[in-house]
């Protein structure tokens, strides 16, 4: 008997409807929509449009209802900092504000004014940002507050599917207002700041079965036999759930980007002053483990290289860059992508250079020995971030899963390499898989994780990068001398 499940990845960017399907021990994944979800400026407001995001589901939905096939179930998953707010009567209350919006500044003072930062990062193990739920409630009205429910994006969007309003625990530990050591709201700052309890609907586990589909949408699909459940509601654990990872295995994953991730799973958080100072996260996952992880350079010094070059009617095709980055000479010049010269846009070729030539290091010209000394650069810090993790949790990692391979295959070599153990490019619809998986795991379709894990193993192909070049140990002692501690 086929088994069926619909996956609804909204992401920060683009937004996404899949449908799984389960046969036997074959899990298949097909995308069924996908949107752009572009933020909207209203006067000096950064806002989403949650109306946009909605009806496109429900698009999908209807779309998918076409295929006459039962239905077992749906979930969301979504970004994280970012909330909707309801009314006594359920409706939404507008605007849904952007984690960027400018009142967010404001609204950090304010919590910090009451609540030092030390004890913030006590209670829930998070780094500092700017723009969590948490500084974000320092900004808002109390009007908006009053009698209000909150909910973070994919439990809203699960509750508008429902009409059942639950937080899931992965997206309430990604507030910043949730203890994960206690497993529950932090008593100590909702009364410091005077947030009442019941803003927060009750916090539930990943694969709680929330209900039916809403007697309208179910009217407007016809999926009478779907069941909303809650999958691991924050993109990352859904992504970390369908990893196909192997029972005591210490493996650590790193998620590309303009910024990445790069963390591990622990069965407890790591909470500790060298723990805050690296800027590491604790963050809830399924089945209550806890993903410890912190932000790391990514590629936007690569991307604003090549904007610079194409701005001066100089682009290149990647294909022709990766080329002469492989043909320039290995770790002639290595920079510190931390640096804060470098987290800002702008003649960042030139800013490569000037860091090169105050190190009295050779100073590339040319976009090839550039690049190199770029993607380099970022695998040997990357190896600096994967011996802060094995200080902190006593581990000796042994593999590498890296998240939304888009990056340049050549920087999957080098990490690989530098980081001296082998890296696994996952399937670019990991997020989708995790969310299905947990579906299927909470009908009971799926008896447990490893079979889960077994399921991914078999049914989707990944590929394996095996560590070659021992150099690299030498041009780590380079880059450390460029790094502060």
């Amino acid at each position: 008997m086929n088994r069926f499940y619909v996956a609804c990845d909204l992401g920060a960017e683009t937004g996404r409807v899949m449908l799984g399907t389960l046969h036997k021990d074959k899990l298949t994944l097909s995308e069924v929509r996908r949107f752009q979800n572009p933020p909207l400026e209203e006067k000096n407001s950064l806002q989403w449009n949650i109306p946009h995001l909605y009806q496109e589901i429900l698009t999908a939905l209807r779309e998918i209802s076409v295929y006459e096939e039962p239905i077992d179930s749906v979930s969301c998953n979504s970004w994280d900092s970012d909330y909707l707010l309801f009314s006594p009567d359920d409706s939404l209350i507008s605007p849904t504000y952007h984690r960027n919006d400018p009142r967010t500044e404001a609204g950090m003072a304010e919590i910090l004014s009451k609540v030092p930062w030390e004890t913030i990062y006590e209670e829930t193990g998070v780094r500092k940002m700017p723009g969590n739920t948490l500084f974000q409630l320092g900004a808002e009205k109390s009007r908006r507050l009053r009698r209000s429910r909150l909910m973070p994006i994919a439990d809203g969007f699960n509750f508008l599917l429902s009409g059942v309003p639950r937080i899931e625990m992965s997206l309430a530990s990604a507030t910043q207002l949730y203890n994960p050591v206690t497993r529950a709201w932090s008593d100590r700052l909702f009364k410091a700041l005077g947030l009442p309890p019941e803003l927060f609907p009750a916090i539930v586990p990943a694969g709680t079965k929330l209900g039916v589909l809403r007697p309208e949408i179910l009217k407007e699909t016809r999926l009478e036999e779907a069941h909303v459940v809650t999958s691991c509601s924050h993109e990352l654990a859904a992504t970390l759930a369908g990893l196909p990872v192997s029972r005591g295995e210490n493996w650590v994953f790193l998620r590309s980007g303009g910024w990445a991730l790069m963390g591990t799973e622990l069965i407890g958080p790591i909470i500790n002053e060298a723990g805050g100072e690296s800027n590491f996260t604790n963050q809830m996952g399924y089945g209550g483990s806890v993903h410890f992880y912190k932000q790391v350079v990514g590629l936007r010094i690569l991307e604003e290289c090549k904007q610079f070059w194409k701005e001066r009617d100089s682009e290149l095709d990647d294909d022709v860059l990766t080329h002469l980055a492989i043909a320039a000479p290995p770790f002639e010049s290595l920079i510190d992508p931390s640096d804060p010269r470098f987290l800002t846009p702008g003649d960042m070729p030139l800013k490569i250079q000037a860091f090169c030539k105050e190190t009295d290091q050779p100073v590339p010209r040319k976009p090839g020995p550039i690049l190199r000394c770029v993607l380099e650069s970022m695998a040997l810090l990357y190896r600096k971030t994967l011996q802060q993790m094995e200080t902190l949790t006593g581990r000796r990692f042994t593999r590498l899963f890296l998240l939304n391979g888009s990056s340049p295959n050549l920087l999957h070599h080098f990490i690989a390499n530098a980081l001296q153990i082998p890296l696994v490019v996952a399937s670019p619809d990991t997020t989708g898989i995790g969310n299905v998986i947990v579906q299927s795991l909470a009908l009971g379709h799926i008896g447990s994780l490893d079979e889960a894990q077994e399921l991914v193993r078999q049914s989707f192909k990944t590929e394996t990068i095996t560590p070659h070049a021992a150099v690299w140990n030498s041009a780590y002692d380079k880059l450390e001398e460029l790094v502060p501690s």
